[in-house]
């Protein structure tokens, strides 16, 4: 499982790369009458990121991205081209035109903003605490006392936060995802601090009784990045989110690739 922070970390170095590209996207992103008549929607995918994007078994780019795209490119009633792009280098290719807009949970936030435009949110992510409903943890700063041992991956990016933010709990430290929700519902830790989303499927492997604590440290809204210059496509992106929130094709999605509903749900609204 992917580490949300550190991507995060990476966001300011795409930004930068793009700067001194001298990126800008003014004449080079396609407009939406341009996508219809190529009969083609490009999208940029991170295929390390799973299962927003991951590999299937025959090596192709699979995952809630590339099934949300689809049906994208289904309302355009055209084709869907896959391109494969990393943290590094997606905000460049979707500020120079050479996708039509990047995916991989691309959060909303002012930095990325000064280099692509944002649509309305398609999901949501959650950085909190995943426990267990005999525990009665109401707020993540209830974690800050040596009573409590929090279960974390050794060498993740929450390890820090904890000791910057909590540094009377016990921590003990596994090798991966799946050590650590296995501890967790053997009682053997109290609390995991981390992207709850993405543990989904670890989670489900075991007859225990999950709770994530009512306030998280901080709520992620994802969206889908397009270009500066792609007014007329972003537009009509926000209107084909909205539907597909409202019809509950991305609620679907997300528990297909999430096994479990999301976590913070993104309320269908016309005026957001």
């Amino acid at each position: 499982m992917r580490d949300i922070l550190k991507r995060t970390m990476l966001m300011g170095a795409a930004v930068a790369l793009a700067a001194t590209f001298g990126i800008s996207g003014q004449a080079q992103a396609r407009s939406l009458d341009e996508i219809l008549s190529s009969g083609t929607l490009k999208v940029g995918v991170n295929p390390t990121l799973p299962p927003l994007g991951t590999y299937d078994e025959t090596n192709q780019i699979a995952g809630f991205d590339v099934d949300f795209s689809q049906a994208i490119a289904d309302m355009l009633g055209v084709e869907l081209e896959i391109v494969q792009v990393g943290s590094p280098d997606r905000i460049p290719f979707v500020a120079s035109g050479r996708i039509d807009y990047v995916m991989g949970a691309m959060t909303r936030n002012p930095e990325r903003a000064k280099v692509i435009d944002f649509t309305v949110p398609v999901h949501t992510e959650v950085f909190g605490v995943l426990t267990t409903e005999d525990k009665g943890f109401t707020d993540w700063k209830e974690l800050d006392t040596s009573d409590v041992t929090m279960v974390q991956v050794r060498g993740s990016t929450p390890v820090q936060f904890i000791a910057d933010n909590l540094p009377e709990a016990e921590v003990l430290l596994l090798d991966n995802y799946p050590d650590v929700i296995r501890a967790l519902a053997q009682g053997r830790g109290d609390a995991m601090l981390d992207v709850v989303d993405f543990v989904g499927e670890h989670m489900n492997k075991h007859d225990t009784a999950w709770k994530v604590v009512e306030t998280p440290v901080d709520i992620y809204y994802c969206s889908l990045g397009v270009a500066k210059n792609s007014a007329g496509l972003k537009d009509w992106l926000n209107i084909a989110i909205y539907e597909l929130h409202r019809d509950g094709v991305v609620d679907e999605l997300w528990e297909k690739w999430f096994e479990r509903p999301m976590i913070q749900d993104v309320e269908a609204s016309p005026w957001f």
